[in-house]
């Protein structure tokens, strides 16, 4: 699927333009970082638990499987707070979905902080994982359809930058947290409460954000929708975006696109939902959660000590950083599949040579920074290709009246192969050595290759209703 220059040719309104009034972009900017504080809450949360485990161990008496279970607690939970949280965003609204799912990071957070017990701890870190899922399908829909679309990959990746944001934070802070408090009971108590901070940020800060326009358009209420689009439009171009998104939205409900019965009787749209799990899997089966919750027993493992794995990991965390700032600019000048492909071609040679590096160099420094230089080289390509890649297309490919679903199910794919994956890592591990472990991750990189170069399309350059009648008509 080739993309042109001209924007006549892809459906696109004339473009906003750096020329837009400056209360236009203002407010924008102002929209996605408010926004995305569900982002840095999803980051923080998911990535927390690295720092913390090591010392919430010998507290809650937890055991190799109680130890998978509290990580992966999180991830079952946000499998079904993301099929939930992209329905209720269907039916509700963008806007009332993230204000609900700050108040679930909020007491999740605060829940996990208290917990007495393993069986409390499992239920708090679920109720987290409920918001987390939420937000990693309502907040990139929610900016990408208040974003005009030549800025719409690079606002809905802010939200990457913003998880990838909260896990450095959570990596720095556990690494501080742990060095001002030593070895003194409960110190892992004091990295999970810090996230009740941004939730309550996020919730104060939702209450003033606007709706999204095109779920505003779906629902008829076209005149709202048009007071949206004029916030953050110049008038010439809120007008001319609200009459191609209004002629959408009564074709989808003449249609009645929208849900289960959609899934099952409309044959593009089935075959558009198997690409979005697809993508969903090939993002997960890298392994990259399993550095973003084991990465301080990986370090340890290769031979720093526990405390310099701990400093040592927040490496991880700037590299994330970093890339996905180098992933926002590569968008806007990169087609997304090939993007998408070499980021898969990095990570499978990466993980390669740390499972190569931890069978074959003896223990000791060199094994230590050699295996370090690898997790970083890893995350590069990750977080600088495919997970901005992955969250923006999944965004992008479903139709309007059904985009929450969509993504949700999609995201319940990504959430259960991470759920799976976090579930039983420290278990390959003890059976099969970190060598054995990411060689498994090497063929499975292999496959999510063959997978994008044959059935992933190119989104990048239309408008969100010229592209869902583009996908109509290749899945018809």
């Amino acid at each position: 699927m080739n993309v042109t220059d001209d924007a006549s040719t892809r459906g696109v309104p004339p473009a906003l333009g750096e020329d837009a009034p400056r209360p236009v972009r203002r407010r924008l900017r102002v929209i996605t970082v408010i926004a995305t504080f569900g982002g840095l809450l999803f980051g923080y949360d998911t990535g927390v638990i690295n720092g913390a485990l090591p010392y919430m161990k010998d507290d809650l008496g937890l055991t190799p499987f109680t130890e998978g279970l509290v990580t992966s607690s999180l991830l079952l939970g946000a499998a079904l707070g993301a099929v939930t949280g992209g329905k209720l965003s269907d039916a509700r609204g963008r806007r009332r979905n993230i204000l609900v799912l700050a108040v679930f990071f909020f007491f999740g957070a605060l829940g996990a902080t208290l917990a007495p017990s393993t069986e409390v701890m499992i239920l708090a870190r679920f109720v987290l994982g409920l918001a987390v899922g939420g937000a990693s399908v309502t907040v990139p829909v929610y900016l990408a359809e208040i974003s005009p679309a030549e800025w719409r990959g690079g606002l809905v990746t802010r939200n990457e930058l913003m998880i990838v944001s909260g896990q450095l934070l959570a990596f720095t802070s556990n690494a501080v947290i742990a060095r001002l408090g030593g070895e003194s009971g409960g110190v892992w108590r004091w990295m999970l409460v810090l996230a009740t901070v941004p939730a309550v940020v996020l919730w104060l800060g939702m209450l003033v954000m606007p709706e999204s326009p095109r779920w505003l358009a779906a629902q008829g209420r076209f005149n709202d929708a048009f007071e949206v689009l004029k916030q953050v439009r110049s008038q010439q171009r809120a007008e001319a975006e609200l009459s191609e998104v209004s002629a959408l939205a009564v074709k989808d409900e003449q249609e009645k696109v929208g849900g289960w019965r959609d899934l099952r009787a409309t044959p593009w749209i089935r075959r558009l939902m198997w690409v979005g799990f697809g993508i969903a899997v090939v993002q997960q089966i890298t392994g990259v959660n399993t550095i973003m919750y084991y990465g301080t027993q990986i370090l340890t493992d290769a031979g720093f000590a526990a405390d310099s794995a701990l400093t040592a990991n927040i490496a991880n965390g700037v590299i994330s950083v970093l890339a996905t700032f180098v992933g926002i600019w590569l968008l806007g000048r990169v087609d997304r599949r090939p993007m998408l492909l070499a980021g898969q071609l990095g990570t499978t040679a990466a993980l390669l040579l740390i499972g190569v590096f931890s069978m074959t160099l003896p223990a000791g420094d060199g094994r230590a920074f050699a295996v370090l230089a690898m997790t970083v080289t890893f995350l590069g390509f990750q977080q600088g290709a495919i997970s901005p890649v992955t969250w923006l297309m999944l965004s992008e490919l479903f139709p309007m009246r059904m985009r929450g679903f969509g993504m949700g199910i999609a995201a319940v794919v990504l959430w259960l192969t991470n759920f799976a994956i976090g579930l039983v890592f420290p278990s390959m591990v003890a059976g099969l050595g970190v060598s054995g472990t990411f060689f498994v991750f090497v063929v499975l990189g292999v496959l999510a290759l063959a997978f994008v170069k044959r059935y992933v399309p190119e989104t990048k350059g239309r408008s969100l209703e010229t592209l869902e009648t583009e996908l109509r008509a290749r899945y018809s």
